[in-house]
């Protein structure tokens, strides 16, 4: 990085630009935060400091200090500094902090966390979308469901139509307030998903898991849907390594 530019290249084999520099820095030190290397009450350098400790420009590092502090992640309080908030305070259903926190090795809070967060939301969701869906929202999930068989969880048009099933899923509830989760539960679906890939090779195919919920939502069959769907996240859960997965819930549990 030189000079205080607001972009830098990209890395060998990466294929693009990576952040402006206000989201890369932000990027690192929320990287830092949530992986424990930052822990809560820690005081950040000063602006000062570290904006010429990085070669950028004071307006770059406050715009970052900006971003992080929108994720709850950082407070500022006059003459104590910027200081890492408790994890309480985190907005940890924010697609960015998702991404941080899954990069490296969440914590098993974290883990059994949104596990127990999709077990109480999505099969809830999956039987309200089931009495209320419409033929748009049918076509969205079968279109969702159709690439996620043609391309595989392997790829990135692959996942990024698994978060298309899941969103299309929120929105057939017509609840204003499930439809406001969709950045966050697909975020998580898709951070849970490329978590698993880089640990092991999940060798079981998700599809017929998608299917049934699809085929309970066209049926307008609101108690399969709601089992198909805790099924769908008990068997992902138990796609985790052993030693990091949660209890699970019992197929038809309610």
């Amino acid at each position: 990085m030189a000079g205080t530019r607001d972009t830098i290249v990209s890395r060998p084999g990466e294929g693009r630009a990576l952040p402006r520099v206000h989201g890369a820095i932000a990027r690192e030190i929320g990287a830092a935060i949530v992986s424990g290397l930052l822990p809560p009450g820690h005081v950040l350098e000063s602006e000062t400091d570290a904006a010429a400790r990085r070669k950028i420009s004071r307006t770059a590092y406050r715009e970052a200090l900006r971003i992080l502090s929108a994720k709850g992640l950082i407070h500022s309080r006059p003459r104590t500094g910027t200081r890492v908030s408790e994890m309480s305070d985190w907005h940890l259903l924010d697609p960015d902090l998702l991404a941080w926190l899954f990069g490296g090795t969440p914590r098993p809070d974290v883990l059994h966390g949104l596990f127990e967060l999709r077990t109480m939301v999505e099969p809830a969701a999956a039987a309200l979308a089931a009495q209320r869906r419409r033929a748009v929202h049918i076509e969205r999930m079968q279109h969702a469901l159709g690439d996620m068989r043609r391309y595989s969880l392997r790829r990135p048009e692959g996942r990024r139509a698994d978060s298309d099933f899941h969103a299309a899923l929120l929105a057939a509830t017509a609840n204003p307030f499930l439809m406001s989760l969709t950045n966050g539960v697909t975020a998580a679906v898709d951070s849970l998903t490329q978590y698993k890939l880089r640990l092991h090779k999940v060798k079981r195919d998700p599809v017929p898991d998608h299917g049934r919920v699809l085929e309970a939502i066209v049926a307008r069959d609101a108690d399969a849907a709601r089992d198909a769907m805790t099924q769908l996240i008990r068997l992902a859960i138990l796609d985790m390594p052993v030693d990091q997965r949660p209890s699970h819930p019992k197929k038809g549990n309610r």
